[in-house]
C-alpha cells in the first residue's frame, strides 16, 4: 500500500514541489479558518480598508478565484462560483472544500501534467503557461489576500495571528498534514476499511 512521499529523493523536484505548495495551502488556509472561527462572527463583516469590504468577502475571494485557477489546471471551461449568499460558517466552508479538492488533484498530476501548457483568455489578459506556473500563481494569489485578512484582523482588534509561512509548515505542519492527505486519498480510491490508519 502506497503513502504520499514528500521526500525529494528520485523524486522529479517540480513534482515534489507542487505537490507540497498544495498541501501547504490547505493547512494554510486551514490554520487561518480555525484561528477566525474562534473569533467573534460579527467582525468577520465589518468593514475594513483592505481590497475587499470585510474578512467574509476576501475569504470568498480567495475561495472563488483558487475554483477559476484549478479549471484552467484542469483543462475544463471556466468556472467561476456565483455569487455567495452563505453564511460565514458556509464561506468557511468553501474555502476549505475546496482547498482540499486542489490538493487531491494537484498531488495526482505528474510531469507531464504539470508542464502541459494551457491558454488562458478572459477580459483582463491572455497567457498560454505550463500547468505548474498556474498552481504557482493559485497559491501566491491566496496567501497575499491571507496576509490582508491579517492586516484587516490587527485593524480590528483581533490579535495572536497564527504563523503560516511556507517555511513553518515545512517544519512543523507538514508531517501532520501529509498523514492526513494519505488518509483521504486511500478512503478516497476505497483502498481501506472503516478501521483508522495505523500512525507510522
Amino acid at each position: 500500500m502506497e503513502t504520499l512521499n514528500f521526500s525529494t529523493t528520485g523524486t522529479n523536484s517540480i513534482v515534489y514541489l507542487m505537490k507540497n505548495y498544495a498541501t501547504y495551502n490547505l493547512w494554510a488556509n486551514r490554520t487561518l479558518i480555525n484561528w477566525l472561527r474562534a473569533k467573534p462572527a460579527e467582525l468577520m463583516e465589518v468593514e475594513s480598508p483592505s481590497s475587499f469590504a470585510t474578512i467574509k468577502k476576501t475569504i470568498i475571494h480567495i475561495w472563488q478565484t483558487q475554483v477559476y485557477w484549478l479549471s484552467v489546471i484542469k483543462n475544463e471551461p471556466i468556472s467561476v462560483p456565483e455569487e455567495f449568499n452563505g453564511d460565514l460558517t458556509a464561506a468557511f466552508a468553501k474555502l476549505i472544500d475546496q482547498s482540499n479538492e486542489l490538493m487531491i488533484y494537484i498531488s495526482g498530476l505528474d510531469e507531464q501534467a504539470l508542464v502541459k501548457k494551457g491558454l488562458v483568455v478572459n477580459p483582463w489578459f491572455e497567457c498560454n503557461f505550463e500547468n505548474f506556473e498556474y498552481v504557482i500563481q493559485l497559491i501566491n494569489h491566496s496567501t497575499y489576500h491571507r496576509g490582508q485578512i491579517i492586516t484587516m484582523a490587527h485593524c480590528l482588534g483581533i490579535k495572536g495571528a497564527p504563523m503560516t509561512d511556507y517555511n513553518y509548515y515545512n517544519i512543523y505542519g507538514r508531517e501532520l498534514t501529509t498523514l492526513e492527505f494519505t488518509q483521504q486519498l486511500l478512503s478516497t480510491l476505497n483502498m481501506v476499511t472503516a478501521a483508522p490508519l495505523p500512525m507510522m
